[in-house]
């Protein structure tokens, strides 16, 4: 993997444990020379993984829409920073761009974000990896939810397995690495 985006909180949470996770995956990602694709602030744990992997050396493409720019959320020291028009462009920019994805924790929008490309990976727009960096076990009650899509029948566990969850870099980008996509749902 060459590049993979990471959906994260435009807050620290209230653990320091979010932000030492947020340091380790952006070193880890720099370390590995992998390229960093985010929302582009400077606040929370966007911050924090994108200021862990700059200081190691790493690569960090940030793609911001105006309105938060205009903000001055930007980050100011990124590799490099793409501006669009909404929410909505950024997502599209985000998945061009990488191999993969990642959901560290954060708020509604880290959900919708993750949600959003592991559908797309199931009606066959993409055949990319999604993966959640479950630290402190954050994950885990949306991980039981989808287990149950599956038991009630709303979701085929085929669906369910192309999920990488784990809660240190190594064995979840290595998982993402390995990672084989199932058919598209509709063929």
């Amino acid at each position: 993997m060459k590049s993979v985006a990471v959906f994260c909180g435009s807050n620290l949470g209230s653990s320091p444990v979010f932000n030492e996770a947020a340091i380790k995956l952006g070193h880890y990602f720099a370390n590995h020379h992998i390229r960093l694709i985010y929302g582009g602030g400077n606040v929370g744990l966007m911050g924090t993984i994108a200021d862990a992997a700059l200081a190691k050396g790493g690569e960090v493409y940030g793609v911001i829409p105006e309105k938060l720019k205009d903000k001055e959320l930007a980050h100011p020291g990124l590799t490099e920073l793409t501006v669009v028009a909404d929410m909505h462009e950024r997502k599209a920019k985000m998945a061009e761009l990488a191999d993969g994805f990642i959901a560290m924790p954060g708020g509604s929008g880290t959900l919708e974000e993750i949600a959003e490309v592991w559908t797309w990976a199931q009606l066959g727009y993409h055949h990319k990896p999604c993966g959640f960096y479950n630290i402190n076990g954050f994950y885990d009650p949306l991980l039981l939810m989808v287990d149950r899509m599956v038991k009630q029948g709303f979701l085929r566990q085929a669906y369910r397995d192309m999920l990488q969850v784990a809660d240190s870099p190594h064995p979840l980008l290595h998982a993402m690495r390995d990672y084989q996509p199932p058919a598209d749902k509709w063929d």
